[in-house]
């Protein structure tokens, strides 16, 4: 199972990105898919989650009403939209693939999660 994520960037305060994670090797519908981010020094933490079926996001406060994550099963890919960038959002995100029996379940908890990405570098100068 491998994890491709991407379109992470330097861009400024109030700007935005399109991160992608395409899935291979997996049977991308049995796999409820998140997003986490680790800063510098700090802990990973959860950022959004989407379930098998698409019928259920979850999403961190910090991100909320900022953030959307999707899915594309047809490509086996998560996106997480960024809006409205803060400092605070530069880390490390990470996408993940949870094996569930759920089509609802979007955790958020990352030990509960199966595969990881190796991570795409947002940075937000201000």
């Amino acid at each position: 199972v491998q994890l491709q994520a991407s379109g992470g960037g330097l861009v400024q305060v109030g700007g935005s990105l399109r991160l992608s994670c395409a899935a291979s090797g997996v049977q991308f519908t049995r796999y409820a898919m998140g997003w986490f981010r680790q800063a510098p020094g700090k802990e990973r933490e959860f950022v959004a989650a989407i379930s098998r079926s698409e019928r259920t996001t979850s999403y961190a406060d910090s991100v909320k009403d900022r953030f959307t994550i999707s899915r594309d099963n047809a490509k086996k890919t998560v996106y997480l939209q960024l809006n409205n960038l803060t400092p605070e959002d530069t880390a490390n995100y990470y996408c993940a693939a949870k094996s569930t029996i759920l089509s609802v379940d979007a955790g958020t908890t990352p030990t509960d999660y199966d595969y990881w990405g190796q991570g795409t570098l947002v940075t937000v100068s201000s």
